[in-house]
């Protein structure tokens, strides 16, 4: 490959972040539903038809907004390869790590709930979303309690699910308050509410 394809490619790839950069701040502000692809583009500094070359279509820009989102997200919890209490941990981590992120908070509480509706182009999504998050959960809850550190009386499968519940109840909180809640001292607690160690 040349250098000036090289170039090209970079340039491309810097201009695709842009764009979804722009995209997650704009369907945080006024929702999928509500947002411009227009917008994105003139707030992008390129034409209509320069985003569409990127991201065919509204779907498409929307879809890989979110699986952005999930990459970094997935990246955070897996990082170090990590288990049961440890993996519970970044949970808490990463509460904290999205009150430095409040488009992305946004983004995400806008949209899952615009995507309830069946037709929207990210329900699909939404519902993988969140049989994956709180498969996750509650194996890290059973990695806890076969590491010996759960409390008796806690079900793996219904403190995952009550997690990822009170982490997007938190979210929404937060925003409400201004990004006052402090949302990953509330998980922690919870947390380690459920084990015999200290988290």
């Amino acid at each position: 490959m040349t250098a000036e394809a090289r170039r090209g490619y970079a340039k491309g790839r810097a201009k695709r972040r842009e764009i979804l950069g722009q995209a997650m701040s704009l369907f945080g502000e006024a929702g999928y539903r509500g947002a411009s692809l227009r917008v994105i583009a003139t707030r992008c500094g390129i034409s209509h038809t320069g985003l569409l070359h990127h991201f065919p279509t509204k779907e498409a820009l929307l879809l890989a907004v979110l699986e952005h989102r999930d990459d970094v997200d997935d990246e955070w919890l897996s990082l170090g390869g990590t288990t049961g209490v440890e993996r519970l941990r970044r949970f808490a981590e990463l509460a904290e790590l999205n009150s430095t992120r409040r488009g992305i908070v946004e983004l995400f509480s806008v949209v899952s709930t615009e995507a309830t509706a069946a037709d929207h182009p990210a329900h699909e999504y939404f519902v993988r979303r969140y049989e994956n998050s709180v498969a996750g959960a509650e194996l890290a809850y059973e990695q806890a309690r076969l590491e010996g550190v759960l409390r008796t009386g806690i079900a793996p499968g219904a403190a995952g699910r009550q997690l990822i519940a009170l982490m997007d109840g938190l979210q929404v909180q937060w925003l409400l308050s201004d990004c006052v809640t402090d949302m990953a001292g509330v998980l922690r607690a919870h947390i380690e509410a459920q084990l015999t160690v200290a988290f």
